[in-house]
């Protein structure tokens, strides 16, 4: 909490033991400290006039972090792991019916806790990003500045900051950013291409994006888009930087050769997903597999396609096979956001029964660079090379890989019996895989290694991966060990959580053991974010209807206030689960057989 004069932290989010700490858990400690800083100024020293105007608080702290992190420690690659961390979440979170604007009226008490949310936070400081991008540097530093100046000890609304923006660049930043910050969701931008002589001639528009699919309705909001384009020629430059104000609009891109690519949104930067057209995409997929296209623009461009098929814009099978041409990636972020979709997918195809084909696939496309990777840092390695081996040897390990599975077993057995204790960076894939794949005996030993740790790193760790196990009665008996005295309160909720994520039959047993135990959750944790945390955790993997019916008339029995939006964002999204698997189970069920049937050659 970030009092003026005595900002107070848990554990983990300030203690780092040189030796016991992994680079997760160093970078989250360095994020924290830059967001509670940047309080100072964003809450202290100009403190926001209302709750409507939260947003400058949270969502230029949590920008600032980013930008604190990057200066002190740039081998982080930070700003790349933002679009993974913030940016996509905000997104997903805005496309749904029931998001609401970054700008809230608030009236009453028990409001001021449902906007601490992923639009307060991450999409404030994704358009804080994109207003940074537009403005360029030198201006917004001097326009903040003044800002600052203005207002120190006193209080300012969102306005106030446009005013002083938009004196310092010359551009009209209140009409674009009212369009950001006033009404909620954001664009999808179609584009498609022509070749006309040595000129590309780009055709855009846009219409608001849904996770349910394309918009329909009368009077589709319009958005006030910073667009950036880049091609082939220079990968990492804007070629061209225009203001897309209205909903259709044609731009001649000059000297363009008919063999180059041409892509939006360099760096990922604006707030908007893109859809290309077939021809434009199949030029830009080979820049994903010999990496001239920028990380952070492969990332963009796998999630915004896996966002389209989520959607039913465009079908599951066209990501999957643009998945596989990740078989090159070295980046730790793209891998990191590739991994949550496969994941996002895992969950919804556990309601079929295919399940174990979705994980050959996973295990064919992270086998590759598990085997680059190997498990032991080699010399010269750095943080995000610890962070990407701890995300491939988890997946493998999760997904059932044998000799990921045997090795894991084996280093586990020397850490328990203090042969060879496990680096820091390891100890959560093994204790994950043991877990996944082991018996009672594994749960035990997991929970004494809880017991003995003295770090809370070490136990919140523990308690993250426990949701792992499969056979139904030690489902239940990590569910009991979440609410007894060994676990601490404000832990719980990752407990119960990692159950509910970690298998079918883990998310029916959260979801009665929640109801069950509904009167002491809801008495720990109500008016906080905890529980609106702990519903989404537990309900969101359902994809069956008549469940979205369960959650709602579940809360409308048993009222949580503060969760009121969080409840209804879950409900929708079980039935968009229902739908997409409704709609595309099927050709992917025969898209892994035929692969089963010819694999593909890399």
């Amino acid at each position: 909490m970030e009092n003026w004069g005595l900002v107070t932290y848990r554990e983990t989010a300030l203690l780092i033991d040189s030796k016991n700490s992994c680079s997760s858990s160093r970078q989250w400690v360095a994020l924290v400290v830059g967001h509670e800083l940047a309080h100072q100024w964003f809450g202290n020293l100009v403190t926001m006039e209302w709750w409507t105007h939260l947003w400058l608080n949270e969502g230029f702290a949590s920008w600032i972090e980013y930008l604190c992190v990057d200066h002190c420690f740039p081998e982080y690659d930070i700003w790349t792991q933002f679009v993974s961390a913030d940016y996509t979440r905000a997104q997903e979170l805005d496309a749904l019916d029931n998001s609401h604007p970054i700008e809230v009226s608030v009236g009453h008490p028990s409001e001021v806790d449902e906007i601490f949310d992923a639009i307060s936070y991450s999409k404030g400081a994704s358009v804080i990003r994109m207003l940074h991008d537009y403005i360029g540097d030198k201006d917004f530093k001097k326009g903040m500045n003044m800002y600052l100046t203005k207002f120190q000890q006193k209080n300012a609304a969102t306005e106030d900051l446009w005013e002083c923006l938009e004196s310092a660049s010359g551009k009209p930043i209140a009409a674009v950013m009212n369009t950001w910050t006033k009404q909620m969701g954001f664009p999808l931008i179609y584009v498609e291409a022509e070749q006309v002589e040595d000129d590309r001639i780009l055709k855009l528009s846009q219409r608001k994006f849904c996770a349910s699919g394309p918009y329909v309705g009368e009077d589709c909001p319009q958005w006030m888009v910073p667009i950036t384009i880049s091609t082939s020629e220079d990968p990492n430059h804007a070629k061209l930087k225009i203001l897309m104000d209205k909903p259709e609009m044609n731009i001649v891109l000059k000297n363009v050769k008919p063999d180059q690519w041409v892509k939006l949104n360099l760096g990922t930067v604006g707030f908007y997903r893109t859809q290309y057209s077939s021809a434009m995409l199949e030029s830009l997929l080979p820049g994903i597999r010999d990496l001239s296209l920028p990380p952070v623009d492969r990332l963009g461009l796998q999630n915004d396609l896996f966002s389209l098929a989520r959607a039913g814009i465009i079908s599951t099978v066209e990501v999957l096979k643009v998945m596989e041409a990740f078989v090159n990636e070295p980046n730790y972020t793209v891998w990191s956001d590739l991994s949550c979709n496969l994941g996002i997918l895992s969950t919804l195809l556990s309601h079929t029964d295919f399940y174990e084909e979705i994980q050959e696939f996973v295990k064919d496309v992270f086998s590759p660079i598990g085997e680059r990777l190997g498990w032991d840092p080699k010399p010269g390695e750095g943080h995000l090379d610890a962070l990407l081996r701890g995300l491939v040897l988890g997946k493998l390990g999760k997904a059932g890989h044998k000799a990921t599975l045997e090795e894991a077993r084996r280093r586990f057995k020397d850490h328990v019996e203090g042969k060879q204790i496990l680096s820091a960076d390891l100890r959560s894939p093994v204790y994950l895989t043991v877990l996944k794949h082991g018996d009672g005996t594994t749960l035990d030993i997991m929970i004494k290694l809880h017991k003995q740790a003295d770090m809370q790193e070490e136990k919140n760790r523990i308690e993250r991966v426990l949701g792992a196990t499969l056979s139904p009665e030690l489902i239940q008996k990590v569910l009991t060990f979440a609410l007894s005295e060994e676990v601490r309160p404000q832990d719980t909720v990752s407990v119960i959580g990692g159950v509910a994520g970690g298998s079918k039959h883990g998310r029916k047993a959260a979801w009665k053991f929640i109801k069950e135990n509904w009167e002491e959750l809801y008495n720990r944790y109500q008016g906080g974010f905890l529980i609106s945390r702990l519903i989404k955790l537990s309900v969101e993997g359902f994809a069956v209807d008549k469940m979205a019916g369960e959650v709602k008339a579940f809360f409308e029995s048993h009222p949580a206030p503060s969760a009121e939006r969080t409840i209804q964002q879950c409900c929708e999204n079980i039935l968009l689960n229902a739908a997409w698997l409704k709609r595309d189970a099927e050709s992917i069920h025969q898209y892994l057989l035929q692969r089963k049937a010819s694999p593909p050659t890399v």
